[in-house]
């Protein structure tokens, strides 16, 4: 997390912090749900720039531009936390938007490495994820600098094949096993931990389990940042937690840059739970 515990003393007033969750589409959900398990007393904001996507295929500074405009939008709605759930946008622009935010932000990466080195015996770990987020090395970056060795796989086919709906269909498998095959060959043999660093991928966690090794243990960057979020929120803001008991269930917003019916439909797989209402928003480019 790039930003110190004391940065922002007096931004939460209330009793129930309202966390934004940005991502380019759907796979931020996964953190969402993450949080809404681990952060019932929060109330939350999820943006998705479905539009735009795959950030993957854009530059640094159109991800930059983009990811910063989702976060003051999301700050206009009244967001005291920013979680930016895109693994691409965290590797590219977390920076920026940290420079650009007037809240804490927390991205997906540190989260994610942390809890890969504190699993790992072998100081050795596999990180999956997309063209763009391997390309950045941010992931190899993060577990150098916790003594740890990481090999950066790109699996490009996994997100269609997830959007698709094809969660247990066996060419996911046999897709997922030529990946991690792949992976874990040579000197990364003894890798103890697979890291999913895209967040379609605990969609799929039950037939990564399948076809990894079975000594390897499965790091969800999706829980990680869930667990960071709640540990940064009991430290910078104790007195804002809820009240022991509280029953009020969280309140939750879901904005979108492209179709509010597609999102509602794909979005359901990923939350695992429907979304009734989706507002449709259009940022200047």
């Amino acid at each position: 997390m790039a930003l110190r515990y004391d940065d922002f003393p007096d931004i939460m007033t209330t009793n129930r912090p309202i966390i934004g969750v940005f991502d380019s589409g759907f796979g931020g959900l996964t953190v969402l749900k993450a949080l809404l398990q681990r952060i019932p007393g929060a109330d939350y904001l999820y943006f998705g720039d479905t539009a735009r996507l795959p950030y993957g295929s854009k530059s640094a500074e159109t991800v930059a531009r983009y990811a910063v405009g989702a976060t003051h939008y999301l700050e206009q709605q009244g967001a005291q936390m920013l979680v930016i759930a895109c693994n691409t946008a965290t590797a590219l622009a977390l920076d920026q938007i940290v420079k650009a935010a007037h809240v804490p932000v927390v991205g997906v990466i540190e989260p994610g490495a942390e809890r890969a080195s504190v699993e790992s015996q072998a100081r050795k770990v596999v990180v999956i994820g997309t063209e763009a987020t391997v390309s950045s090395h941010a992931y190899h970056k993060a577990l150098k600098a916790r003594g740890v060795d990481a090999r950066e796989k790109a699996c490009p086919l996994l997100v269609p094949l997830v959007e698709e709906g094809w969660v247990e269909h066996p060419v996911t498998e046999e897709v997922a096993g030529i990946y991690l095959r792949e992976s874990f060959a040579d000197e990364f043999a003894s890798a103890d931990v697979l890291v999913l660093g895209c967040t379609h991928y605990p969609l799929i966690k039950p037939v990564l389990h399948r076809v990894a090794p079975p000594h390897v243990k499965i790091v969800d960057s999706a829980d990680s940042t869930a667990d960071a979020v709640k540990r940064l929120l009991d430290y910078t803001y104790p007195n804002v937690q809820p009240e022991a008991g509280q029953s009020q269930l969280p309140q939750l917003r879901f904005f979108a840059t492209d179709s509010a019916e597609k999102f509602r439909r794909l979005g359901a797989q990923f939350l695992g739970r429907p979304i009734s209402e989706v507002l449709h928003v259009k940022l200047p480019e």
